[in-house]
């Protein structure tokens, strides 16, 4: 996915982050997305698309059934970003973990063990 950095699709992209955000903590029940946190949002360069990056506790063993609840939650929460957003389009949204934080610990330590 080729992603923009133009100032409307970065507004965009944090508009949709709180949304979302907001969304999971109060309107979501599903017990499978406790401790799931929004990190980030990037959108394509037509925004037409909105990739939602997500971190989360556990371990890779829960990271398929986290997927598996925000991908079964997307129609949900694309249909309240259109209330409460206002858009023309809403954004395909597209769900993906984000490794920055654990890849930075884990670069830290090796290079600490040497």
């Amino acid at each position: 996915m080729k992603t923009t950095s133009s100032r409307r699709s970065i507004r965009l992209a944090d508009q949709i982050q709180r949304e979302i955000g907001s969304l999971l903590l109060e309107d979501i029940q599903d017990p499978r997305l406790e401790m799931v946190t929004i990190s980030g949002v990037r959108m394509n360069r037509d925004l037409r698309i909105a990739e939602v990056l997500y971190t989360m506790s556990g371990g890779d063993e829960r990271e398929s059934e986290v997927q598996e609840a925000l991908e079964h939650a997307a129609g949900f929460l694309r249909s309240n970003l259109g209330r409460r957003l206002k858009l023309k389009f809403i954004p395909e949204l597209r769900f993906a973990r984000d490794t920055f934080l654990e890849d930075m610990v884990y670069a830290q330590s090796g290079q600490q063990d040497r």
